[in-house]
């Protein structure tokens, strides 16, 4: 059965004309459910990740000035956010939502999160609408508990993975692959073990040859147990932030891509959702709930 993480704190409201767009989270399983893509049972809730899992990748010092809410005015613009206990308590939840995805996964082939993907949150500080790391909380719980033994990381949002790389840097048993607009945010970017940096303007063509190029031969020869897979629909041609020309159509084929990869590999996947800023909100539920579609014909 295809798990999915999902909590009505995910769509927690910002101030009006914040571009972040929250309705995503609630819009998205309204359309899976409407559809028929899913039922109620495929849901389950997040709660409260333990904070030693927090802590497990995060400076104690920066979480408890985050939980504390007593962040800077630099640090907290720096996230994109205004700061609030409910916007942490949101944050701590998808970290449980992913962790505990990670482990339907090991179960049933692949998991979700219909949030996540934060892969802008470093050890000591939150970035770019990231306050913690989902995909390294994940990726040191299942390494920790001995789970899994090699990681791969297969970052597929228009931004780098940048917190990611750094929280990794040094970590042999996770390999970082991130494939990212060169010229987008951000400017300095951290270096993951694989860096694919694309020119603004790629189509679905040139974006899947590439990925079909470089998918196969790195899974041979990393070897992962296990893949975090951030799909973040920001490539689209149509997205504010994105700068690429990926079609709707395309950017399932890359999901298609990599989800059959990883059930051809007999490898578990868990998804996290990541960034999409398209200007109609149709599209960016489109785009996301293709990859649960994929996931449920591919797997199910």
């Amino acid at each position: 059965m295809l798990k999915i993480a999902y909590s009505s704190i995910y769509s927690h409201p910002l101030p009006d004309g914040h571009r972040f767009p929250m309705e995503k989270y609630d819009l998205l399983p309204e359309q899976l459910l409407y559809e028929g893509t899913v039922t109620a049972s495929n849901f389950f809730e997040p709660q409260v990740l333990d904070e030693k899992w927090i802590l497990n990748t995060h400076e104690s010092s920066y979480f408890e000035k985050l939980r504390n809410l007593q962040l800077s005015k630099s640090e907290i613009r720096k996230t994109g956010f205004p700061l609030s206990k409910q916007l942490v308590d949101r944050e701590i939840h998808i970290m449980h939502g992913s962790v505990q995805a990670s482990l339907y996964a090991l179960d049933y082939g692949i998991a979700m999160n219909i949030a996540g993907g934060t892969h802008h949150a470093f050890t000591d500080r939150g970035e770019a609408f990231c306050l913690l790391n989902d995909i390294a909380i994940s990726a040191n719980y299942l390494l920790e508990n001995r789970l899994v033994k090699k990681i791969l990381v297969v970052d597929l949002d228009v931004h780098q993975g940048y917190g990611t790389a750094e929280i990794f840097q040094n970590q042999e048993n996770v390999f970082t692959f991130s494939m990212h607009g060169a010229s987008n945010y951000p400017m300095h970017k951290e270096r993951s073990d694989l860096d694919i940096g694309l020119p603004d303007g790629i189509g679905d063509d040139g974006y899947l040859k590439i990925l079909n190029q470089n998918l196969e031969p790195l899974i041979d020869k990393v070897a992962p147990d296990f893949i975090i897979y951030q799909c973040g629909v920001d490539v689209l041609a149509s997205d504010k932030l994105g700068r690429l020309g990926m079609s709707i159509l395309g950017c399932k084929e890359r999901d298609r891509i990599v989800l059959e990869s990883a059930k051809r590999h007999q490898i578990p996947v868990m998804c996290c959702m990541g960034g999409g800023y398209s200007p109609k909100i149709a599209d960016i539920i489109e785009a996301h709930a293709n990859t649960y579609r994929l996931a449920q014909d591919i797997y199910f």
